[in-house]
């Protein structure tokens, strides 16, 4: 399956967004709903590529040098960078967790609802 017009963030407000839609691209079933995007696919385009070069190169941060040719201390900048990033986006999955199971608590979502909306965190 495909996913159609993903964006890293909103274009208005800078908010993440879901993505609403699922075609499969053999036969173009489509699924729509609120799907939550992994972390991974959150990441800026550039920090993506990142780390694919990152899982290619076993994890060799002299190798990721050569790669792209720049300096061992720009690399190790720029995986630093990424680390603060995906700390910064498991914050937010773990602020929306909270609020979940708040809403859940206080009955505002039935917990049938709230399940679902955790595991698609």
């Amino acid at each position: 399956m495909r996913q159609e017009s993903v964006q890293i963030g909103c274009s208005y407000c800078g908010g993440n967004l879901r993505v609403s839609k699922l075609t499969c691209e053999e036969c173009e079933l489509a699924l729509e709903g609120a799907f939550s995007t992994p972390r991974l696919l959150r990441l800026e385009a550039e920090e993506q590529h990142f780390v694919e070069l990152f899982v290619l190169a076993s994890g060799s941060l002299k190798e990721m040098a050569n790669l792209l040719g720049v300096s061992y201390p720009t690399v190790r900048n720029r995986l630093d960078r990424l680390i603060e990033n995906l700390k910064k986006q498991q914050a937010l999955d773990d602020q929306r967790r909270q609020k979940i199971l708040q809403d859940m608590e206080a009955g505002r979502v039935p917990p049938k609802k709230g399940m679902r909306l955790l595991e698609n965190l």
